[in-house]
């Protein structure tokens, strides 16, 4: 039997998360004080009592959600360690805590550098995000190889479900064509800009140099990262794939498909929501494979 813990992206916030970690768990609470130190702001107001608006802030998003998944990995009893890991977008930075690869702080560093120059990105480049349903890889990425101006696929979540991001004009016109090609829908999604494309660039940049300054150890397990959906243990490898992954798409299909074909028997999704375990569970039905989701 293989555990795989995976952890979740950006969207899965909620007013509230966490508490139940800071009240009962000492070393959460510790982490999570501790965290605040480092941002220079008390983050756990906002995620304990703010508003769905406030919490819908990059700047606050990404570290909350980090913040939730890794005390919940480090500080849950009984939870044992994993076999594999994995993480969408944001969450693959939960699982290089998990795994043993990067230290909490210096992983929280990183997070707060990805959002706030991924905010950036968002006001000086407007883009947009859609969803495209029941319509085949190929064709999502024909279509859009078709279309004048920047939009490419951005998240393979699960067959028959591509997030495409790109330039606003340029996903408008997409989003027509995906229909005209044949998809159910093509639905524009509330997001704040064009992550994992190209316009992502300027924050990939900035956010290398703080790659660069961070230790990153051979973790104790492999983790599958989003750029090449592949078990990766060599910490070079771990951080080239790490900037990639701004500007590049998120394999997590291919990712559960391989984490399901080197034997992942139970997958446990650790931090806020239960996303992964929708597309999870479809992944591994659509192979014909059983196994346990929580």
């Amino acid at each position: 039997m293989k555990i795989a813990q995976v952890f979740p992206g950006q969207g899965a916030q909620f007013s509230g998360m966490g508490k139940d970690l800071y009240d009962n768990s000492p070393k959460a609470k510790e982490m999570m004080e501790r965290a605040n130190e480092i941002l220079g702001f008390r983050i756990t107001d906002i995620m304990f009592n703010g508003t769905d608006e406030e919490l819908r802030a990059t700047a606050v998003t990404q570290p909350a959600i980090f913040l939730h998944s890794v005390c919940t990995a480090l500080c849950t009893e009984g939870l044992g360690k994993p076999d594999m890991v994995g993480g969408h977008s944001l969450g693959e930075f939960s699982a290089l805590v998990a795994c043993g690869a990067v230290e909490f702080e210096d992983a929280l560093r990183l997070v707060a550098v990805r959002a706030r120059e991924m905010q950036k990105c968002c006001e000086q480049f407007p883009g947009s995000m859609a969803a495209v349903i029941n319509l085949a890889n190929e064709k999502v990425e024909e279509v859009c190889a078709g279309i004048d101006g920047v939009v490419i696929p951005a998240n393979y979540n699960c067959d028959g479900q591509v997030v495409i991001s790109g330039e606003l004009e340029a996903v408008q016109k997409a989003c027509v064509a995906m229909k005209e090609a044949g998809a159910k829908r093509a639905l524009p999604l509330s997001v704040g800009g064009a992550f994992h494309s190209p316009l992502m660039e300027s924050a990939r940049i900035e956010l290398g140099k703080a790659i660069e300054q961070t230790e990153v150890k051979t973790p104790f397990c492999p983790i599958y990262q989003n750029v090449s959906a592949q078990a990766e243990t060599d910490p070079q490898v771990i951080k080239k794939n790490l900037l990639l992954q701004l500007t590049s798409p998120v394999k997590w299909t291919q990712t559960v498909k391989n984490m399901l074909a080197d034997g992942a028997t139970e997958f446990k999704e650790l931090g806020p929501g239960a996303v992964l375990q929708g597309l999870i569970k479809r992944i591994s039905s659509a192979e014909g494979i059983e196994v346990t989701i929580g």
